[in-house]
Order: structure tokens, then sequence, then C-alpha cells
């Protein structure tokens, strides 16, 4: 399989903190990857570094073999859903409004329909943003990370806040365009059951890359998923 992601010594520091100390690891086309980690362990932080929000790091950040200090041409094989936006109940622009902000091209307006057909929301395509429910909000985000055919889909944390039928429904999702669409997934949660069933790897990250590897291996390994449990009891009683 190919390597489409390389990171390799990723350090990140503030001036009171390291917020990455030394991460490295690959990630391979097709792979689901789960993302897991307390707060303030460094997750968007590192995806802030990839997506080249973050310039101030130390190491190396590689996406189809091409270092993304030397080239920006690797976002556009990029989707990203944030960790939900809140929208006021009025905000003027509608379903299709959102997701056509993710178009590159004009000429690709037929796409709009078809995503909304895929991800179920076709119906809504005509509503406002802010009257959605936040399921279904999501869902027009993913529409909007898609319409561009990306190779990789990176989602931070992106079930906050959202109930759990539509929780559901959004890792349906997910399962099908990693296995039927062959979109690589790079997904950061606090669920642990459901990294345990949808990724097939998983990177525990605490400022240090923790673990890396089959999400078999380190769900089965109940030494490993105490210790992760342990340090992220300790990180949340810090933050309290």
């Amino acid at each position: 399989m190919l390597k489409i992601v390389e990171i390799e010594h990723l350090t990140v520091e503030y001036p009171e903190l390291k917020a990455l100390d030394n991460v490295s690891f690959s990630i391979h086309e097709g792979d689901f990857l789960g993302i897991i980690g307390p707060n303030g362990a460094g997750k968007s932080t590192l995806f802030a570094s990839m997506l080249g929000l973050n310039t101030k790091y130390k190491g190396s950040i590689k996406f189809f073999g091409v270092d993304i200090r030397k080239s920006k041409d690797y976002l556009k094989q990029i989707g990203y859903v944030p960790q939900k936006p809140v929208f006021e109940k009025n905000f003027p622009a509608t379903v299709n409004d959102v997701v056509r902000m993710g178009l590159r091209k004009e000429s690709d307006e037929k796409q709009i329909d078809k995503i909304l057909q895929q991800l179920w929301i076709h119906e809504l395509g005509k509503r406002r943003i802010g009257e959605l429910s936040g399921g279904q909000q999501q869902r027009v985000f993913i529409a909007k990370a898609l319409v561009n055919h990306p190779k990789i889909l990176i989602l931070d944390e992106p079930v906050t806040g959202i109930d759990q039928q539509s929780i559901e429904l959004f890792y349906s999702i997910l399962r099908e365009l990693n296995s039927k669409q062959k979109i690589t997934v790079i997904w950061s949660s606090h669920d642990l059951d459901a990294v345990n069933r949808l990724a097939n790897h998983v990177a525990c990250l605490n400022r240090t890359l923790f673990f890396h590897g089959d999400s078999d291996e380190f769900f089965e390994n109940d030494e490993l998923v105490k210790q992760y449990s342990e340090a992220s009891m300790q990180q949340h009683m810090h933050h309290h």
C-alpha cells in the first residue's frame, strides 16, 4: 500500500507549552485512522499543521511524497470537516450555498445534487443551514468536504453535540466512504467504542505519540487501554 501521509519528528512549541513532541507516523492509502487522546493532547494542533494552518513546527509533513512546505497542491486532495460550527437560526446561507463553497469550479454544480443525495440530505438543499439539526448540519459539512472528490478526509471530533441517532448515521456514512469510495479517513474522536468499530488503525496522542498501529492490537491489549485511560483521566483532572 502507498504511504500517502508521512509525519516525521513533528514538534510544535508555544511559549508556555510543548503541544506536540517528536511525533512520527505514516498513513497508507485506504486507511481509516482514529486519533484518540484527551483534551489538550495536541489533536487540533496536529490537524492545523497537516492542513498548513500552523507553519511554526519542527520536523516534516509530507502528503503524496511531497513536503507541504514546498507545495500546497496536496490541499486539493483533502476534504476537511472541523468541529461543529454554530450557526444563528437566520444565517442567510442555504445548504446548497454551503456545499457550493467547497467547489473549485463553477462547472461542477451537478456534483452538489449528487453528493446531497449520497448523504440523504437532498431534500434540504434550499433550507437555511441555521434551521437544521446538529446532525443534518454535520452532513452538510461532509458534503462540502466531499464535493471535490478528495482522496483524504480529515475530521476533527465531528460528532460533538449531536444526538445518538445522527451519530450512528454519520458513522455509517464514514464507513461507506472508506470502504466503497476508498477515501482515506483521518478522524479524531473521544469515543473509543466507535474508534474500535470503525478504524483499522489507531494513533494515541498525548503530546507525544503513545501508540500507533492496528486498532485490534490496541483494543485487545488491556494494559494499553488502561494506560491510555489513566493518562486521559490525569489530563482531565489537570484541566479542571
